[in-house]
């Protein structure tokens, strides 16, 4: 009865996550980003009024996303004025690919080609830019949240700390901080790693002789702060591009390769090491994450989605009764069990 009533509860608040998706999304993300920047704040402060040490943390803060999300504008729409200027070249290769297909027994491929037009992609990066805009009015109703977050992080801390003088309060003082800690180094190593990936990135497709490799490195850096799904994009789309561009599939292969092998590089070898076990999630659950949260709220989902299972898994590891679901999902092997002989680990434990 209990587990059936958690699971008629985790549906009822998935529901209302949905459906006032546009209040609790941006309260969400205010809420991150508070805690990622309340250190520069708390830093400003001790030199200024505090007044005055919130409106220039918000200047930084919002000097960052507006940069991140021009350099994404600016990169998909160079993309956008190449496919619109070598039209013709998609066209033809969509040809090729269907008669392909249709000699090797897909006659639908031959049927689909008659009524191809490169003006869909072209709606599909028009798509794009809409949903970026939408992203942005979406940033401005968070940025309201968090000027009035920022002059209330001191009073709701302040509150904290007398309940936990009369004996409550301590386990959020403590999930809290470890929450706000954790945020912040994600976001530290996330962003060194979409840096490290962009430039190589970049230097890749230069390389190559891919054309726009400034503009698909940018693109690089900015969807690798989004798991799985911004690498993926990151890869394709300069795949596709190689395809029309060299009319060679060897070419596109040998892209889609290396890039696969950076982005594998970048966030499944280099990051976890970086991060170590203070992050360790099951990456089961972090693309699970990704694709309940971009269902719950789109891109903003998508991208809060791995943050939020953080904050999650670090609530439930700060309580006795919840500890178990914190390290059953932590992705690390369970520790030797002292009570093996010999001190041995049971099987699966040992690295």
């Amino acid at each position: 009865m209990k587990i059936l009533l958690g699971l008629i509860a985790a549906v009822a608040v998935a529901a209302a996550l949905y459906a006032a998706a546009t209040v609790f999304a941006p309260v969400t993300f205010a809420l991150f980003v508070i805690a990622i920047v309340w250190p520069l704040q708390r830093g400003l402060a001790a030199r200024m009024p505090m007044p005055l040490a919130a409106v220039l943390t918000l200047v930084v803060t919002l000097g960052v996303i507006a940069g991140i999300s021009s350099l994404v504008v600016w990169g998909f729409s160079h993309v956008g004025q190449w496919v619109f200027l070598n039209a013709a070249r998609f066209q033809t290769l969509y040809g090729e690919a269907a008669l392909w297909l249709d000699g090797h027994g897909l006659v639908l491929a031959g049927t689909l080609a008659e009524h191809f037009d490169v003006r869909w992609m072209l709606r599909a990066f028009q798509d794009v830019s809409s949903r970026l805009n939408a992203f942005g009015s979406f940033m401005v109703v968070t940025l309201v949240f968090v000027i009035l977050g920022l002059l209330e992080v001191d009073a709701v801390q302040s509150q904290l700390e007398s309940r936990r003088r009369r004996g409550g309060g301590s386990f959020l003082i403590a999930a809290g901080a470890d929450i706000a800690e954790k945020f912040q180094i994600y976001m530290v190593v996330r962003t060194l790693m979409s840096v490290a990936t962009g430039v190589v990135v970049w230097g890749f497709t230069l390389a190559s002789g891919l054309e726009l490799a400034l503009a698909w490195g940018a693109i690089a850096f900015a969807f690798n702060y989004i798991p799985f799904i911004g690498p993926l994009i990151a890869t394709l789309l300069p795949t596709l591009f190689a395809l029309a561009q060299f009319e060679s599939w060897e070419m596109a292969a040998f892209v889609f390769v290396s890039l696969t092998i950076i982005q594998f590089l970048s966030g499944s070898y280099l990051e976890p090491r970086i991060t170590g076990a203070r992050l360790a999630v099951s990456p089961f659950m972090v693309l699970f994450a990704v694709f309940f949260f971009a269902f719950l709220w789109g891109l903003p989902g998508a991208f809060i989605g791995v943050p939020m299972l953080i904050a999650g898994l670090t609530l439930c590891a700060h309580h006795p009764a919840t500890r178990f679901i914190a390290d059953l999902f932590s992705g690390n092997p369970a520790p030797p069990d002292p009570a093996a002989p010999d001190g041995a680990a049971p099987d699966g434990a040992a690295h």
